[in-house]
């Protein structure tokens, strides 16, 4: 009886070693056995116990035998690539993750943050049709929060959204605090630097010796005098302004503004790239890449469209007299507000509360033709000969808080319209107002709250159709004379035939010169 079950132990034994071996044997196909595949799906199942296992059994064998595959995949197929959303969700991650020292309570630091309300303004613009979405105004706002910690700003707001061909632009408006962010000044090389700078040293050294001997004439034309770019935190370069193509993406500091820039950005129509480093091709040219045009559209975009009710902001008791001169305000704190239905039926209670640009390409006059005491000493001679020029008339722009309702118009189109958010339910409404000269600035006005915003393509209506400046003529060329052509060598023979005549114009002289001597002693 004891040898029948250790025999029959023995034979379930030999059995199981059988099936094992048998279940041990690696698939022709996946190279994959069902042992070990049944012992890693018992212990997915141990390790997740879903519910219902019996029947999700399929799901997780399938799903635990596609992970183990595709490790394994040929090395000569491409691998796949990421999508751009999901390398922009990647990159935007991080904005919905809190650093290790904010889970403190800083209700101090939250008060004077200079970080803006995007979600108000979002919701105020939603009433009147305007704005990016919910979900892309909430990105923005944390982006927003990225700057703010990244940068020693005082105060800091929305801009708007800039589109472009490529890409688009998403700008902040910031202020500095007092002895921070200073813009280091620049040497700017021109083309003719780099011609120079390429040139090598001998072809340089065969230059000035052939100059020495034969100097070129000298020209008289004097380029007119640049006009200088306004000092950080004045005029057009009071604020700074930086700009990231996407929320979760590292935003950009713009330069400042030059008059240079501004003039040329006004006779020119370009959209933008999306890539601050584009060339800007144009004529007239323009100086610098897309980083430069961009900042002279935000600065002309701001002077033209970012106004308040009248009465938020108040002129200080410090400012002068002279309304011209004024250049900083601050807010009234007995502002009340205005009606919503007066805001917008009338835009003499709308008015601008950034800078006019003049047509020098500064919002403060600047007289270019006044020398210095160098230039003076310098051209002192010249000055005694031609007579002094007249004294430019200075240029003067309309003054700080001016009322929309002094805007020009441009072919009959009114610079501003105004509207209510709603006649349904007027009780509840903002007042909203659009610039026609702008397409894509709004502003909008509700109690003692208002707020601008700009979305569009950086494009001035005109009224017309654009016009390209012509190029100009080509200049003549140098008028040719006998004192100034080159003549041909001359041959042999005639140089001899010259030689004979010479000699014989030289015996002649000289007879007659006897001949006289002659006739003289006699």
């Amino acid at each position: 009886m004891e040898m029948t079950e250790e025999t029959l132990n023995n034979e379930r034994l030999q059995a199981a070693a059988r099936f094992k071996a048998f279940m041990m044997k690696n698939s022709t196909k996946t190279n994959l056995n069902l042992y070990d595949h049944l012992v890693r799906l018992l212990t997915k199942v141990m390790d997740e116990r879903p519910e219902n296992a019996v029947d999700v059994i399929e799901d997780m064998s399938r799903e635990l035998k596609g992970s183990i595959l595709q490790n394994k995949q040929d090395t000569l197929r491409d691998s796949p690539s990421s999508s751009a959303a999901l390398l922009l969700a990647e990159l935007q991650k991080v904005l919905f993750t809190r650093a290790a020292g904010d889970e403190g309570d800083h209700e101090e630091d939250l008060v004077e943050s200079p970080l803006p309300n995007v979600a108000e303004l979002a919701f105020f613009f939603e009433q009147a049709g305007v704005g990016l979405g919910r979900e892309e105004m909430q990105r923005i706002f944390l982006a927003l929060k990225q700057l703010v910690d990244s940068q020693c700003l005082l105060r800091c707001r929305f801009w708007g959204k800039i589109l472009g061909t490529q890409s688009n632009y998403l700008v902040a408006e910031g202020e500095f605090r007092e002895g921070e962010g200073e813009e280091e000044e620049g040497t700017e090389q021109t083309h003719e630097d780099e011609e120079r700078e390429e040139e090598p040293q001998e072809d340089k050294d065969e230059t000035e010796l052939a100059e020495a001997a034969d100097p070129p004439p000298k020209s008289t034309y004097k380029p007119p005098p640049p006009v200088l770019k306004e000092e950080n935190h004045t005029g057009v370069n009071k604020y700074t302004y930086f700009v990231c193509q996407e929320p979760g993406m590292p935003w950009v500091r713009l330069p400042m503004a030059t008059p240079a820039q501004i003039t040329v950005a006004r006779q020119i129509r370009r959209f933008f790239t999306g890539r601050l480093d584009a060339p800007v091709v144009s004529y007239p040219p323009f100086p610098g890449n897309e980083a430069n045009y961009l900042r002279a559209q935000i600065a002309r975009i701001s002077a033209g469209t970012h106004v308040s009710p009248m009465g938020f902001y108040q002129f200080g008791e410090d400012e002068g007299e002279d309304d011209g001169l004024r250049d900083s305000f601050e807010e009234n704190p007995s502002f009340e507000g205005i009606h919503v239905n007066e805001m917008a039926e009338s835009l003499n209670l709308w008015v601008h509360h950034v800078q006019h640009i003049l047509t020098q390409g500064r919002c403060v006059w600047v007289n270019v033709t006044k020398k210095s005491v160098d230039d003076v000493d310098e051209d002192a001679e010249e000055e005694e000969r031609e007579e002094e020029p007249d004294e430019p008339e200075p240029e003067v722009g309309p003054p700080l808080l001016t009322p929309l309702s002094e805007d020009a118009k441009i072919n009959d189109t009114t610079p501003w319209s105004s509207m209510l958010s709603s006649n349904l339910i007027p009780q509840f409404s903002i007042a909203v107002l659009r610039s026609n000269l702008w397409p894509g600035a709004y502003a909008y006005a509700s109690g003692r709250k208002f707020g601008n915003i700009y979305i569009g393509w950086g494009m001035k209506y005109i009224g017309e159709a654009f016009t390209p400046t012509i190029l100009p003529p080509p200049q003549n060329e140098y008028p040719s004379g006998p004192e100034i052509t080159e003549a041909l060598d001359p041959s042999v023979e005639e140089e001899q035939a010259l030689k004979a005549a010479l000699e014989e114009q030289t015996a002649a002289l000289e007879e007659t010169e006897d001949l006289e001597d002659e006739e003289e002693d006699d």
